[in-house]
């Protein structure tokens, strides 16, 4: 491993505890709520998915930050940082009361409309958990914008920390409100955590090293340009992730139609793949961030962090098809599944080898991708592919769970083969530049 290989560790590590942290705000409340009974469990989980959908839209403002952070650090340019941040807060600013407003006011149709349109006791809980969390979501967001600053400067430790106090925070509260004010309670002890969390973030980034109101630096362009800049640079990042959780969703419905039983073995098994799959993510961000610190380095610097990322990623997706294959029996007992579930279960995890370790290679070096500007690309490539995992999953539903993991394997592969055409055009287009500049 070289010393682009050792950053990708070092930047990745805090990224990849952050991100179980984040899941693991959710697996805490759903334990929690089920002393509640099923519609609280019902109604807590849709509002859970709600938020997955809505760090889609906090993406466009926090991960463009991130790059052009980046960019600016790795320029060494204070004038395009004070712009980058700026940009950043401005379209926070924007979006934010547009999903808190918004959120609060339509949140009973969004209840019934997320739980199928019916009418009862779990429609009623959801629209009680929104009335907090998605007023709740400024806080979220808000957090989001900070961590995305902290890990433009290449600190992601912070981050990691601020995560880990909020979701030990909601370890301790959820029982207690809970208990007080059920379903209501969960939400307040989300949002009341993520707010002491976001007060120690504010006050990280009072102490890091970053331009300031008032000390007479001017940003390198206008707010509009700087909004468009962000803009330009965080949806394709967005759109990639909410295509990916809208395709996920779709999955979920196919699936359905092989059963009860396959929808919740596929449920418990896709659970259990976060755990690799967060790990994947986390070098996708340190594979982001360390290629926009070294943007002027040249085609060959992107190539090497491409490779080592790729190298990182795979051996961390081995390991895991590995680990899933033997010990996917006791993953599946320790969810308490029947027999039947359990089984077809543990057949899903033996089955997803290949799709893991494509996985890995493409989540991987999608971060290249995001760190150079190249993120639209990225963002058909993910259309691309999930538009034909729909398609043979569809395909091959007749084969089971089995049919499911190839159809997801097979999509991936193309996924893989898609990324090769926006990096020789990438490379051709460099090359011809340095020419130009050769010969000028």
């Amino acid at each position: 491993m070289n010393a682009h290989g050792k950053q990708l560790v070092t930047l990745a590590a805090p990224v990849y505890l952050s991100l179980l942290a984040s899941v693991a705000s959710g697996i805490i409340n759903t334990v929690w709520v089920s002393r509640l009974g099923g519609p609280a469990v019902a109604a807590v989980a849709v509002a859970t998915n709600t938020e997955n959908v809505l760090l889609g839209v906090a993406l466009v403002f926090a991960s463009g930050t991130t790059v052009l952070v980046a960019h600016a650090r790795g320029a060494r340019d204070p004038a395009a940082l004070r712009s980058a941040i700026r940009a950043g807060r401005v379209l926070c600013a924007l979006i934010t009361p547009v999903v808190a407003v918004g959120g609060f006011l339509l949140r009973e149709p969004l209840a019934a409309l997320v739980l199928g349109g019916a009418e009862g006791t779990a429609t009623r809980l959801a629209a009680a958990y929104f009335a907090i969390s998605l007023p709740g979501m400024a806080v979220f967001f808000a957090q989001q914008l900070v961590d995305g600053i902290l890990k433009g400067t290449g600190d992601t430790r912070t981050p990691m920390r601020l995560a880990l106090l909020a979701n030990g925070l909601i370890l301790f509260c959820d029982p207690v409100l809970i208990h007080l004010y059920g379903v209501r309670g969960a939400a307040a002890s989300t949002v009341l955590c993520r707010a002491v969390a976001l007060a120690a973030g504010l006050r990280a980034l009072r102490r890091a090293a970053l331009p300031r109101s008032g000390d007479g630096a001017r940003p390198a362009e206008g707010t509009r340009a700087a909004l468009r800049r962000t803009l330009t640079t965080g949806l394709p990042m967005a759109a990639d992730f909410t295509v990916r959780q809208g395709g996920a969703l779709v999955l979920v419905a196919i699936v359905a139609r092989l059963g009860v039983t396959a929808v919740a073995a596929y449920s418990i098994a896709y659970k259990v793949l976060y755990l690799a799959t967060m790990a994947f993510y986390a070098v996708r961000q340190a594979a982001a961030i360390h290629t926009a610190h070294t943007r002027g380095a040249g085609l060959d610097a992107r190539r090497d962090i491409g490779r080592q990322a790729v190298l990182l990623s795979g051996a961390l997706g081995l390991l895991a098809a590995v680990l899933f294959a033997v010990t996917a029996p006791w993953i599946t007992a320790a969810f308490g599944a029947g027999p039947e579930v359990a089984g077809q279960s543990v057949l899903f995890l033996r089955c997803t080898g290949p799709y893991l370790l494509l996985m890995a290679c493409f989540i991987a070096l999608g971060g290249v991708f995001e760190g150079s500007g190249a993120a639209s690309a990225l963002m058909w490539v993910t259309l691309l592919g999930t538009a034909v995992q729909l398609a043979l999953a569809s395909a091959l539903r007749g084969a089971g769970l089995p049919g499911i993991c190839l159809a997801m394997a097979l999509a991936m592969a193309v996924q893989c083969a898609g990324l090769v055409v926006p990096a020789r055009l990438g490379r051709g287009q460099e090359e011809s530049g340095a020419r130009v500049v050769r010969v000028g």
